[in-house]
């Protein structure tokens, strides 16, 4: 049994005050729900929140442990069509989340995405006359009331100023990165990163990837990039954040140089993160990279063309199916009850399962000759039908 090759339900929302429009498209339900993040941003289409739907239905089929607590569920995916910085931006989200309120009771679990905050979404869908954004999964639950009250704590752990939900997706990403570099055999200390984006997934891998030796040589944010080929002051950056990954540039030393906002994909580095917007790998920029590894913390940041120009060039990339599914992951982990709220314990369990899944995509993709996305892809084929076999497509 395969999956179907289009969605099982798309639809397109129109906002009666704006006229601007949202999508919400459900690739597959598992027990009856699926999973998957609301994002804001102007252009969005129906097309990439159907491509990222589908995408979510890889990430849970990744993460299926029949010893865990932790059930996947099917895939699915929101998407507005609005700058979320628009003065008119949360009365527009609002209308879209009470307009979607049928869905998000019955089937749709969301939360924050590319543009939104949880604690945005949360505001929100009580507005919108919601219990939870996630409330379709409660049913599910073995202890529903526990099981929320450690979903709530774990939201409110903190770590050295930063939220554990901020931090758990730049975990798993790091520890991808990490991962890639053993198998190569390349040390830690030294290996010179670029990322893209210094938002919550962005900052939260160059945190990590800071803090196990390797060296940020540059970032990029709206206003452009920050390099320094000795290493920029991560923490120092984080610091200096604003509500949208900004970096107020008075914080910079005196050896970090500002340059152009493409920058990022021709730094000197051995691993390129992009962590910010799809498609910001092109077939036409592709040419300036240099590193040998992109790490995809964005969703669909390498166009296709891009990455097959990038395969012939010996630059290998790791897909965002596997490495940003950490976020996803660490929900349902904590809410099922496969871990508690504790941040050790999430970075823990979210490192193990990360590099497993990491290396056993990159030994199938050296295995078939294969790209890792190809790899990856192969790694669900193989897991949906057990899915569906146990669960069922709809029930």
């Amino acid at each position: 049994m395969t999956a179907p090759a289009t969605p099982l339900m798309s639809l397109t929302w129109t906002d009666h005050v704006t006229g601007r429009h949202g999508y919400l498209v459900v690739d597959r339900l598992v027990r009856g729900v699926s999973s998957g993040g609301l994002r804001m941003r102007q252009g969005c289409t129906l097309d990439e929140v159907a491509g990222l739907a589908r995408g979510m239905t890889m990430k849970e089929a990744l993460h299926y442990n029949p010893q865990g607590r932790y059930i996947p569920l099917g895939g699915a995916k929101g998407g507005i069509d609005c700058d979320p910085q628009d003065p008119q931006a949360y009365g527009v989200l609002v209308r879209y989340l009470r307009a979607m309120r049928p869905y998000i009771e019955s089937f749709w679990t969301t939360g924050e995405d590319l543009g939104l905050t949880q604690d945005l979404v949360d505001r929100a869908a009580e507005e919108a006359g919601l219990v939870s954004s996630i409330q379709a999964v409660y049913p599910l639950l073995d202890d529903e009331t526990a099981a929320r009250r450690r979903l709530a704590d774990a939201f409110a752990v903190d770590v050295d100023g930063i939220g554990l939900d901020e931090l758990v997706g730049g975990c798993g990403v790091a520890e991808s990165v990490l991962a890639a570099l053993d198998r190569a055999g390349v040390p830690y200390e030294g290996t010179r990163v670029s990322v893209q984006g210094l938002g919550t997934m962005g900052g939260a891998t160059a945190r990590f990837l800071a803090r196990a030796g390797l060296r940020v040589v540059a970032v990029a944010d709206v206003k452009g990039t920050v390099a320094n080929p000795e290493g920029l002051d991560v923490d120092a950056l984080l610091a200096a954040r604003d509500a949208y990954g900004t970096v107020d540039r008075s914080a910079l030393r005196e050896a970090d140089r500002e340059l152009p906002g493409d920058a990022w994909l021709s730094a000197d580095a051995e691993v390129l993160v992009p962590a910010a917007v799809s498609y910001a790998v092109d077939a036409a920029n592709q040419e300036q990279i240099t590193a040998r590894w992109i790490v995809e913390a964005a969703n669909m940041p390498v166009l296709p063309e891009a990455e097959e120009l990038l395969a012939r060039r010996g630059i290998t990339v790791l897909p965002d199916v596997v490495v940003n599914s950490g976020t996803n992951a660490w929900w349902w982990w904590t809410l099922f009850g496969d871990i508690d709220a504790n941040a050790d314990e999430a970075f823990a369990y979210t490192r193990r399962s990360m590099r497993a899944l990491i290396d056993q995509m990159l030994a199938r993709a050296e295995a078939d000759g294969t790209t890792p996305r190809a790899a990856a892809h192969a790694i669900v084929a193989d897991r949906l039908p057990v899915i569906a076999e146990r669960f069922g497509w709809y029930r």
